[in-house]
């Protein structure tokens, strides 16, 4: 027997030939291959379970107050989303009262269970108008900016409504800050940022609900509601929504386009 031969069927530290791990076992007329790889050991397999068990609950403890986060700019002009419960618009007014706010904008599309747009009136900028004057707000401060939008990407626009309105009243806006309620703050910061743009700085104010505790929001089914419900709407607003331009402002950036051409030509 050569030596070539003789060193082949000699069994290696790992108790394999090298003849074996040059050829694996095969079956099936070759489909599958039978070959060596590494896996976890029990001590390993605790090691990753552990890890993961921390970074769960660090992520557990730290997305409540990610998402109700509050973080107030120096703004004159107070936007009340007006679908909040009455809490939330009681809040409202005491937060005019002791800001330094010269006007309160509501917001918000149609009523819920109205089957769509009626009118101005059918939407929760109007109710939300109406019961912060019933709370004590003056009315000489009030303005409702209804929005049309029912089914999808609601807060957007309510804040495109919002931006059109001070475009239509020429009303040049520094910054505003946004109250809403508790884990719903991040996203309408982010929504309502994109939608006004950055000249106008967005401020964000969080009400925490008074019927579950925010320190351990899962004990409660509607804390878990909430919660669970806003991460997802929250990661598609982040990474999935781009906002579509107004056809109108698309039409006439055409013709803007159109005419340079136009004038090209002409020199």
């Amino acid at each position: 027997m050569s030596d070539t031969l003789k060193d082949l069927k000699t069994p290696n530290t790992f108790g394999t030939s090298p003849l074996a791990q040059v050829t694996p076992s095969r079956s099936l007329w070759g489909l599958f291959d039978r070959k060596e790889r590494w896996s976890l050991s029990w001590r390993g397999r605790v090691i990753v379970a552990s890890v993961l068990l921390l970074v769960g609950a660090l992520i557990f403890e730290g997305v409540y107050p990610f998402l109700a986060t509050t973080h107030r700019v120096d703004a004159d002009i107070l936007v009340v989303e007006g679908w909040m419960h009455d809490y939330g618009l009681r809040a409202a007014v005491a937060e005019f009262r002791t800001g330094s706010y010269q006007r309160v904008f509501t917001t918000g599309g149609p009523v819920e269970g109205s089957g769509g747009y009626i009118n101005d009136y059918h939407t929760n900028a109007s109710v939300g108008a109406d019961l912060l004057e019933k709370f004590g707000l003056p009315d000489e401060f009030l303005q409702m900016v209804p929005s049309r939008v029912m089914d999808r990407d609601r807060t957007y626009g309510s804040a495109v409504a919002l931006r059109n309105w001070f475009r239509e009243h020429d009303m040049r806006v520094r910054s505003v800050n946004v109250l809403t309620e508790n884990v719903h703050a991040r996203r309408s910061r982010l929504l309502f940022s994109k939608a006004l743009g950055p000249e106008i700085s967005v401020g964000v104010i969080a009400l925490p609900n008074p019927d579950y505790d925010a320190r351990r929001w899962w004990r409660s089914s509607e804390g878990v509601k909430e919660v669970g419900s806003e991460t997802v709407a929250y990661i598609y607003a982040r990474l999935l929504f781009w906002p579509r331009r107004p056809r109108a402002e698309v039409r006439d950036r055409k013709s803007e386009v159109r005419s340079q051409k136009s004038e090209v030509r002409s020199q």
